[in-house]
């Protein structure tokens, strides 16, 4: 009998926005797909750059959904951010904190004073995502880092998925702040490696698999980290972003969302030049990738992934070269 792809782990680490949640309604079939997760004994952990609510709100949030959480179980940036901040400044040092309340609670956790205006000579300025971010506070961020303040982002993401579509994330908020001063910030977030220490120490896991929707973040901090990945479909990346993908955003494993935790690993087996699963194969040929055959047009998607990597080796395959290969997939 086949294992699950969740057997294989002790722990998820699971991304929010684009995985669980879209804005906020819930991504179909999430719920159900991680309360039946959490009955096998897996941990559960939510992670996620958005630095803009508490680990309560989100686990609340999470909860009216029909997701199983504590507020034990979120792991934030804000967190991430606060700890790294925590490590370099004295204890009760002021923080100036042009973000939301998520992001001044994790500051004050860590002993931490968050202040709003420059005058206060804060040791540091850290900056997260929300949705009333001022032009004040951002002057003052900028005024303060122009002082000497360093300049710490909870996460770089230019972008963020919503049910409303794909609206501006931190890291395009905080070029006002580098644009002003030309001073470039620290990032916590995914991919960078703060962030998953810090859900390392907070779930003590051992044999995590990261879960999420983007290549940028998710994957690429799992490749960094040397854990394994699932990239799923219902967010931010698709198709052609896999099929280009340099070596530090190929994902150990795809799903089209994340109840393929339930379902088993997916290998594609090599045969010569050519890359083979349940009925479809995929082999890099003078024109371009070439894929035929039929069936679930994932396994298709994996098959051409593999013949693709394995072209380009350590660089990206062409747009251009995959071009037929993606109308075959219908995806």
């Amino acid at each position: 009998m086949e294992t699950a792809l969740i057997d294989h782990y002790d722990t998820l680490l699971l991304d929010l926005d684009g995985v669980v949640y879209l804005g906020r309604e819930a991504v179909k079939g999430a719920p159900e797909a991680l309360t039946r997760a959490h009955g096998t004994g897996v941990r559960l952990a939510y992670v996620t750059n958005n630095a803009s609510r508490t680990p309560a709100a989100i686990a609340e949030h999470l909860v009216s959904l029909g997701v199983p959480a504590t507020p034990d179980d979120v792991v934030t940036s804000a967190q991430a951010a606060a700890r790294l901040i925590a490590e370099r400044v004295p204890f009760g040092s002021a923080v100036l904190v042009v973000g939301g309340m998520g992001l001044r609670c994790a500051v004050r956790a860590h002993g931490l004073r968050p202040v709003t205006t420059a005058a206060e000579s804060p040791a540091a300025v850290v900056q997260g995502i929300s949705s009333d971010l001022s032009y004040g506070l951002l002057c003052e961020g900028a005024l303060a880092v122009r002082q000497g303040a360093w300049f710490v982002a909870a996460n770089g993401d230019t972008t963020m998925p919503t049910n409303r579509g794909v609206l501006p994330g931190n890291g395009a908020m905080t070029r006002v702040i580098v644009t002003a001063t030309g001073v470039e910030p620290v990032s916590a977030g995914k991919p960078e490696p703060p962030l998953h220490r810090e859900s390392m120490l907070r779930t003590g896991a051992r044999r995590p698999l990261i879960v999420g929707d983007r290549l940028d973040t998710d994957v690429e901090g799992a490749t960094r980290a040397n854990v394994d990945s699932l990239l799923v479909l219902s967010g931010v990346s698709g198709p052609l972003d896999l099929l280009t993908a340099s070596p530090e955003h190929r994902p150990t494993h795809i799903a089209a969302d994340v109840s393929g935790i339930h379902r088993p690993p997916a290998p594609v087996e090599r045969d010569g030049d050519e890359w083979r699963r349940d009925g479809w194969a995929a082999r890099w040929e003078a024109g371009g990738l070439r894929l035929t055959g039929g069936g679930d047009p994932l396994d298709g998607l994996r098959v051409a992934c593999a013949a693709a990597w394995a072209h380009a080796g350590e660089g990206r395959a062409d747009e251009d070269t995959l071009k037929q290969a993606l109308a075959a997939l219908k995806l």
